[in-house]
């Protein structure tokens, strides 16, 4: 089972969901955990190392990938020429591969200095992608790990920071066996058919699957706090946090829908 977290904004977080995190870690057999962007509040050095630590306190092989928060905002000067400098102190390369027993993840960088919130994928991207899922096992679930959904409903946000040339990026993936995409940033949970949503050849659908932020007092709209689990299968489960008892349960439908609707 892969553990599936995003927008843990360490400098923002809640302690009860990082140690409902480490509990349900000990509680479940996790083949993995992935960070879908914005580890950090204002990527300062104390939050990075912060984030770091708690990752490494699960005792998991785990991919993170950058958040439009993971680069400076207000000093200037390291944002344009150093964005990435204490991530990749602490996470190394913005782009990083994982393959374990079941999963094959990728993660892909589309976090650009001159944007504050809107992402973008470039053609040579695109194409080193498309190489790596071609030799990717074909028994593995492939994923890959980008900040910025590639589809988002109307009521959450708009198009307005999905990725440039993602549709670009899907058609070139289309016959990859990719199984789908995993996002943060709008702190929304969801699910999504990419296949029908862009029109794809594919047999398969691909999946845009968003996760809320795990672990930070930035809630949205009422969102819970919240993650996701993948299994070997495919199968995607939603968990939300309940602050009565400080646990993460699974949604029900009835549960999601009314989310989905906020």
């Amino acid at each position: 089972m892969l553990l599936h977290l995003s927008d843990l904004h360490f400098g923002t977080e809640k302690k009860p969901c990082l140690d409902a995190i480490r509990l349900f870690c000990q509680q479940n057999s996790i083949e993995a955990v992935v960070v879908s962007g914005d580890l950090t509040q204002r990527a300062r050095f104390s939050q990075f190392l912060a984030c770091k630590q708690f990752l490494q306190s699960l005792n998991l092989p785990y991919l993170v990938v950058p958040g439009n928060h993971d680069i400076p905002l207000y000093h200037v000067w390291k944002r344009i020429f150093y964005p990435f400098t204490f991530y990749e102190g602490f996470f190394g390369p913005t782009e990083q591969i994982l393959a374990t027993e079941n999963f094959y993840l990728i993660g892909l960088n589309s976090i650009r200095r001159r944007h504050h919130t809107k992402g973008e994928i470039s053609l040579a991207q695109i194409e080193r992608m498309n190489k790596v899922l071609k030799k990717a096992p074909k028994d593995a679930l492939k994923l890959v790990v980008v900040h910025q959904p590639f589809y988002t409903p109307s009521k959450a946000h708009g198009w307005k920071d999905c990725p440039k040339q993602a549709k670009i990026a899907l058609e070139r993936w289309a016959d990859m066996g990719l199984f789908g995409l995993l996002h943060g940033h709008l702190h929304h949970t969801g699910m999504y058919n990419l296949t029908q949503l862009f029109g794809l050849k594919t047999v398969q659908p691909i999946w845009d699957i968003h996760a809320g932020t795990a672990t930070s007092w930035r809630l949205r709209k009422h969102q819970p706090n919240s993650f996701n689990t993948i299994s070997e299968r495919g199968e995607v489960i939603h968990y939300y946090f309940h602050d009565q008892d400080n646990m993460f349960y699974p949604l029900t439908n009835a549960e999601l829908k009314t989310l989905h609707s906020l």
